[in-house]
């Protein structure tokens, strides 16, 4: 489909619409961008004028997107990186020790490894600001949606620098409280009798894993989400066994390895960033900073 304009749209009419893609509704995407609802409104207007194309369809049920939005939206995310992109290129001075750094992580990476990493590197660079977008979904650092990556698969993009950290081991635990009501499995078999946390819908993540126990399959999960913080907070409340990374486990006294020489697997850690992106100063410091000190993390075992 092609768009028909007499002028360039305002950009706030694309971050309206962005906006309102996100959240499904003009209410909820007033709310987020702190503006109010016929303000939305008539911005999602203009922008239909200025291109020449109906975006969403009314309906007393609400918006539905049309085809020309659907195929307007991955034009809009590229400009929103991309203007992201560039407010961080320029907030950075000619020492590299300001600026800001986008990173991108998993959720128990993010949530759980990274804090007192970053906690460390503030100490030694007060002037880097940092932030910290946390999914389980491999962000595009073509697209500079994030300068540096923390992934849990081998980055495929030829353009892109990348540093494998390691192999971060993953066992099967149970919670203090769990075992001292239920008990351990001594065997394999045993697993069964016991409730197991997992995924929900997210088979992704598993398909990546290497050697990946039988009993990881969902229909034997006692409790499933796709939130690996909240796998882990089931874990820490006793609801049952689950799988958890060595290096966090390590820092839990509370958690009880199950079977430790038989029920454990791998994930590889990654650490890439943009080729462009090498010269950057504050950058290449965090880089090089994330490499040292995630990788004796991927190394405990």
């Amino acid at each position: 489909m092609h768009f028909c304009m007499e002028r360039e749209p305002d950009w706030n009419l694309y971050a309206s619409f962005r906006e309102v893609m996100r959240q499904g509704s003009l209410s909820a995407a007033a709310r987020a961008l702190g503006l109010t609802q016929p303000t939305l409104g008539r911005h999602v207007t203009a922008l239909e004028a200025a291109l020449g194309a109906a975006l969403f369809t009314r309906s007393p049920q609400g918006l539905t997107p049309t085809a020309a939005a659907l195929e307007l939206l991955p034009r809009v995310e590229d400009m929103h990186a991309a203007a992201r992109a560039a407010a961080r290129a320029v907030s950075g001075g000619p020492s590299g020790e300001t600026g800001v750094v986008r990173l991108t992580a998993s959720e128990i990476v993010g949530g759980v490894v990274l804090p007192p990493i970053l906690a460390a590197f503030r100490e030694t660079h007060p002037g880097i600001v940092v932030e910290l977008t946390l999914t389980n979904r491999n962000e595009d650092l073509l697209r500079r949606d994030a300068d540096i990556a923390v992934r849990m698969v081998r980055p495929a993009q030829s353009a892109l620098v990348a540093r494998r950290l390691g192999a971060v081991a993953i066992g099967l635990f149970a919670h203090r409280r769990y075992v001292e009501a239920h008990g351990l499995p001594m065997t394999i078999d045993e697993i069964a009798d016991h409730p197991l946390i997992g995924f929900d819908r997210d088979e992704v993540s598993l398909r990546s894993l290497e050697g990946v126990p039988a009993y990881l399959r969902r229909d034997r999960f006692a409790f499933r989400c796709d939130s690996d913080l909240a796998q882990l907070a089931a874990l820490r409340a006793g609801y049952g066994l689950g799988g958890c990374q060595l290096g966090i486990a390590a820092n839990e006294p509370d958690l009880i390895p199950v079977l430790p020489d038989l029920a454990h697997f791998e994930l590889e850690m990654w650490l890439a960033m943009h080729e462009d992106l090498r010269a950057v100063g504050r950058v290449r410091t965090m880089y090089d900073f994330l490499a040292v000190e995630l990788g004796a993390y991927a190394r405990r075992r």
